[in-house]
């Protein structure tokens, strides 16, 4: 017969096929127990169609391990061929003839590395099927008495010592004995490697082997040897089998729970999502060894890729992954490390029934880490800000400055601060703010850190007494703690609510004594301090100015001119921007200052990256360029223009926030408001010097230089203006309205309308008379009834603003009426 080796591999599984086909006929057509060798015979055929599939995939499967498991599963069946044609045999070994087929099929499962999942899924399921097949032999064992197997002593799962210690795998012509499974577990290849752990696992499951067998063999110490080594198949079946080990006895654990073995198994961590259920699993009983949460807690990311697990999509490894967490968690520095992963609970869990030590330590720690905002707002609902407050009240120092720097770090979450205020600690804070106990005197600055974010919620209002405290204490503290307590005023100063607590600021002294910071050598408390004064002028710009002299508002100035930030600068410009604007003494007071120039100075430098602190210098520096274009000074409006404002003050109108935007419009507004008075006559007075087409104006009908007459159809201001109301937001449209109703007075309302019209300003009115508020919709009738007295713009327009003027005729304000009657006349759908 020709050889197997020099057979092709389709030729061998035709034979194999071949075979389990006569045998499962042998078995149909036995008079012997027909009953028993049916179900055996129904068995063998399913062997068939993975037969079949297997000598399709050919060139995957090709290989001398699996040519040696296809001639052992050949082997097996030539037996059970011959024990059907024997009657003599006992007929007890029929399930033993089954499970040996059942082996050397799984042989053919274990070797099969490359072919498909699908094909292997079969081939395990048929593998399983014949392991656990079970026959009615109740008839054969009345007939053959001695076919009774002995039953098996008690004794540990999975080992005996009953059976022959030499019980042989057998692959093809070669003989694995016990002894040639451990010296291939120790030095085969990945093929006779993998052959080996089916046979180790055959042989605990069929208590071949005893503990002092799996002692002496080393075979854990071997096991963890090749682990780091293998592919990641056998890796899986390797991390199996010494669980099934480690479920047998404490010794087995021990063998397993030294670093270099954990280190293993924590790598197998990162593995596929199989293998990190297996591995995770093995660490969770190591765990119950009372130095392996110690020594897993040390080596380096595991603790991340646990916490990971936790939070992963594999319910059974989140599970192992979770309880395994809360095993290593008896150890306090695992419970930090765990925290360092975003892993809280055990953390607040110390911090609510560890001992003192363990409780400074875990407030220690949260002091120290840099933690984003979520995990600020995870501690604080994990529960950890309540006992850190009882901390601070009630413990010693050390307990006091951890639990406060903890707080601190904690109250920078604005999703804390509700936590904070429930635990009661304001009070505590103000009386530790007033203590002059050199001791506490240091425990001063977290506390006034903490309170001013508290002073964030307007909850704190409620508290009648706090802003008059806080105020006293400004003196009496240090530069650091000043800093925070002249925050924590101003976030009270700021609430929507605070009207009152902003009124007895004032009435206590507040202007005089923030006044004095203008002179504070500490940019960030003189930044505080101006901050504080802009939130308190904007209720009161009168008594401001009274506050303020001439001698403070050069102070102001300075810091204008001089300050390197952008925030004092903003706040700084703030205050001025808040005099009120017809106020001659204090323009004149800012006009000598000379804040113009600098004002100027500092937004022609500006980088055109916006951030908040940027967009809220503009909007100031916007608000006190309304100061200097009040069109009652004429001469201050030229100054301003000559300097060159206007330009800055259109490009606002297309760069700045919305609220820079109206301000600049509202400039523009005053501007244009004179530009009528300062127009200049068509024909020049130098006949010999003619000017320029492009300087003509056909909205003033002159020669519109923009310095000299303010025009704002030659500063190029009616599109961005237009823009604007074209817009979805809707604030600023009241002062762009106002800015463009100056190109329809009186004198030029004519040529203004039709210059407008070409601008495509139509549309525009009608947006603002659909969503606009009541004093826009005002000024856009008044505009669109100008422009309505031409009847080309009548017959171009009229049709489409019927729609809008009636259902504002029927539905609009009381006051808007009068107006919309009179313009739907104009479009005689109503008399006049």
């Amino acid at each position: 017969m020709q050889k197997w080796e020099s057979k092709s591999f389709s030729e061998l599984v035709s034979e194999l096929q071949a075979s389990a086909e006569e045998v499962a006929s042998l078995a149909k057509n036995s008079e012997y127990e027909r009953e028993v060798f049916t179900e055996f015979a129904v068995l063998l055929e399913k062997f068939t169609p993975i037969l079949i599939e297997l000598k399709e995939n050919g060139d995957d499967m090709d290989s001398q391990t699996v040519r040696k498991a296809v001639e052992s599963l050949k082997k097996e069946l030539r037996r059970a061929m011959e024990f059907i044609k024997s009657t003599e045999s006992p007929f007890q070994r029929m399930e033993d003839m089954t499970q040996d087929l059942g082996r050397s099929l799984g042989l053919v499962l274990f070797a099969s590395i490359d072919v498909s999942q699908e094909i292997k899924e079969k081939v395990a399921a048929l593998h399983k099927e014949l392991m656990n097949a079970k026959f009615n032999t109740s008839l054969s064992t009345s007939l053959c008495p001695s076919a009774n197997p002995s039953p098996r002593p008690s004794q540990e799962p999975w080992f005996g010592n009953e059976l022959d210690s030499q019980r042989e795998i057998k692959v093809e012509s070669i003989v694995l004995s016990i002894e040639d499974v451990v010296l291939q577990l120790k030095y085969g290849n990945d093929e006779e490697f993998t052959l080996a752990l089916w046979g180790l696992r055959d042989f605990i499951k069929d208590q071949t082997i005893d503990k002092e067998w799996i002692n002496d063999e080393r075979v854990i110490p071997i096991l963890f040897n090749r682990l780091g080594s293998i592919k990641p198949h056998s890796r899986l079946t390797v991390i199996h089998l010494l669980r099934i080990l480690a479920s047998v006895n404490t010794e087995n654990k021990e063998k397993m729970a030294d670093v270099g073995s954990l280190s293993l198994l924590v790598k197998s961590l990162t593995q596929e999502v199989e293998e990190q259920r297996e591995a995770v699993g093995l660490l969770l009983e190591l765990s119950v060894i009372s130095a392996v949460p110690r020594r897993i807690g040390r080596i380096q990311g595991c603790i991340f890729v646990l916490v990971a697990m936790l939070n992963g999509d594999d319910p059974t490894a989140s599970h192992n992954a979770g309880e395994l967490l809360t095993a290593l968690s008896s150890n306090t520095q695992n419970a930090l490390y765990m925290a360092e992963a975003g892993y809280f609970k055990p953390l607040v869990h110390y911090l609510k029934e560890g001992s003192d030590m363990a409780k400074v330590l875990m407030a220690t720690a949260i002091a120290r880490m840099k933690l984003t905002d979520q995990s600020r707002a995870s501690l604080g609902e994990d529960g950890a800000i309540e006992p850190l407050a009882k901390m601070f009240k009630a413990g010693n120092l050390e307990a006091k400055l951890s639990a406060l720097n903890a707080l601190q770090n904690l109250s920078m979450s604005t999703e804390n601060i509700k936590h904070l205020i429930s635990s009661g600690i304001v009070v505590p804070l103000l009386q530790l703010l007033f203590s002059v106990t050199s001791v506490l005197m240091t425990l001063q600055e977290p506390a006034s850190a903490i309170l001013a974010k508290i002073a964030g919620s307007e909850s704190v209002l409620v508290n009648q007494d706090i802003v008059q405290q806080i105020l006293s204490l400004l003196y009496l503290s240090s530069p650091v703690v000043q800093f925070h307590l002249l925050q924590a005023l101003n976030s009270i100063a700021s609430h929507s609510k605070a009207t009152k607590a902003r009124k007895k600021m004032r009435e206590n002294g507040a202007f005089q004594l923030l006044l004095l910071f203008l002179t504070e050598t500490s940019i960030k408390n003189r930044t505080a301090a101006l901050n504080l004064l802009y939130t308190l002028s904007k209720d009161s710009p009168e008594e401001l100015m009274e506050q303020l002299g001439e001698y403070h508002v050069n102070n102001i100035v300075s810091v204008v001119s001089s300050s390197t930030s952008e925030a004092e600068k903003a706040a700084a410009i703030g205050i001025l921007s808040n005099v009120v604007v017809d106020n001659k003494k204090a323009t004149g007071v800012l006009e000598k200052s000379n804040l113009l120039p600098a004002l100027i100075l500092i937004m022609s430098s500006s980088e055109s990256t916006s951030t908040p602190t940027t967009s809220w210098l503009m909007e100031n520096i916007a608000g006190l360029f309304i100061h200097f274009t009040a069109p009652s000074d004429k001469k201050l409006q030229r100054l301003s223009a000559e300097l060159g404002v206007i330009p800055l003050l259109v490009k606002l109108l297309s760069t700045g926030s919305l609220v820079a935007k109206c301000r600049a419009a509202t400039s523009l507004a005053q501007l244009s408001q004179n530009s009528l008075a300062l127009r200049k006559s068509r024909k020049s007075r130098w006949t010999c010097i003619p000017r320029s087409a492009e300087a003509f104006c056909e909205v003033h009908d002159c020669y519109c230089i923009v310095k000299r007459t303010f025009c704002l159809v030659k500063a190029g201001a009616i599109c961005p203006l237009i823009k604007i109301l074209e817009g979805e937001e809707r604030e600023a449209d009241e002062a762009v309205l106002d800015a463009l109703g100056t190109l329809f007075q009186d004198e030029i309302w004519e040529s203004g309308s039709n210059y407008m019209a070409r601008m495509s300003v139509f549309q525009a009115i009608i947006k603002i008379l659909e969503s606009g508020n009541v004093n826009a919709q005002e000024k856009a009738l008044w505009i669109l009834e100008r422009i309505f007295r031409i009847e080309e713009h009548r017959t171009r327009y009229g049709e489409s603003a019927r729609g809008v003027l009636i259902d504002l005729a029927h539905n609009g304000d009381p006051k808007l009426k009068s107006t919309v009657a009179n313009v739907l006349a104009q479009l005689e759908l109503l008399q006049a």
